[in-house]
């Protein structure tokens, strides 16, 4: 049993390349593997799912999973998540449910480093400001290197686009209040949508989460994969999702979704928009998204901030004790 679990864990987490939405189907064991289950016409169908590359499962609608199932994914690391169609909650739903692995072996320093700035309000905003000049520079660098993205039209040399993220850059550094940086964000990311509606010609766009059409529906899907990718990077290092530096302190998850914002903009923005241009299916959709993702390494870029962030007050703390 030792060996399989070190077999398991041989992958790191930050290296992982599989992330899983699962609808209409039984997630099980079988024969020491973690298999789902579709219902086919004529048969029944099995498909592998390789769990030691693999981050997150959502489990969308008319899922269900196996006890045995269960433990091993746990015993992989991997987080499962309980979500509506499409990767997005269900109406009136608040935000997806994590089911996180039970492991006393994860390292301490993180969370320490991180709970040692939180309780101070200044210290929270300086953090949320790390994190949102990290975003931007995110989104140019993505925006410079990814040849598929410039191809349809999306560059860090437009104009529009260099005037906005530096407007943004000054008014982080400027803000005194959490409140005025969420504002700021807000109007960053508007003009980030009328970038690219201009760009994919799609004119008629409203951000409604609720919406219908493709490129609303595509947001939501990437948001939530997205948000799987953060919940695993602060499982993995051991920092509680509630502990938020620049969402609501009062809503469970928060962190999640600052850390989740990281890469938003720069990958899920764009590919939303191009893929409603191309309507494309959402699993075509899905299987684009997770490939940008790999290619660009955003696993990595979550964990490198996150660690980062958290070992350089764990170090200032050890330094002044």
């Amino acid at each position: 049993m030792v060996e399989q679990l070190t077999d398991l864990k041989a992958i790191l987490h930050s290296k992982r390349a599989n992330i899983y939405l699962l609808e209409y189907c039984r997630v099980m064991q079988k024969d020491g593997r973690v298999l789902y289950l579709t219902e086919a016409k004529d048969e029944n169908q099995y498909w592998n799912i390789p769990i030691a590359n693999t981050t997150c499962i959502l489990l969308g609608t008319g899922t269900s999973v196996t006890q045995a199932a269960m433990r091993m994914l746990a015993q992989a690391g991997v987080l499962v998540g309980f979500c509506g169609g499409g990767g997005t909650p269900l109406l009136m739903a608040t935000e997806i449910e994590w089911m996180s692995p039970q492991s006393e072996y994860r390292p301490t320093e993180y969370v320490q480093g991180w709970l040692s700035f939180w309780f101070s309000e200044e210290k929270r905003l300086q953090v949320a400001k790390q994190f949102q000049q990290a975003r931007i520079s995110f989104i140019e660098r993505i925006w410079l290197k990814d040849k598929d993205l410039q191809a349809e039209g999306f560059s860090s040399q437009s104009e529009h686009l260099k005037s906005a993220l530096q407007r943004y850059s000054q008014q982080i550094q400027n803000v005194s209040k959490v409140g005025d940086l969420l504002m700021f964000e807000a109007s960053l990311t508007k003009q980030l949508y009328k970038l690219a509606t201009q760009t994919t010609e799609l004119q008629e766009f409203s951000r409604q989460h609720d919406g219908q059409d493709l490129a609303n529906t595509f947001l939501n899907h990437g948001n939530y994969l997205a948000y799987g990718l953060a919940a695993t990077t602060l499982w993995v290092l051991g920092i509680p999702h509630g502990f938020a530096v620049m969402h609501g302190k009062t809503r469970r998850g928060a962190l999640v979704f600052d850390v989740a914002d990281l890469i938003k903009d720069a990958i899920v923005l764009p590919w939303a928009f191009i893929c409603a241009k191309e309507k494309m299916t959402e699993q075509e959709f899905r299987q684009q998204i997770l490939q940008k993702f790999t290619d660009h390494n955003v696993l990595d870029f979550m964990f490198n901030q996150v660690k980062m962030i958290a070992l350089s007050h764990h170090l200032a703390k050890e330094t002044a004790a």
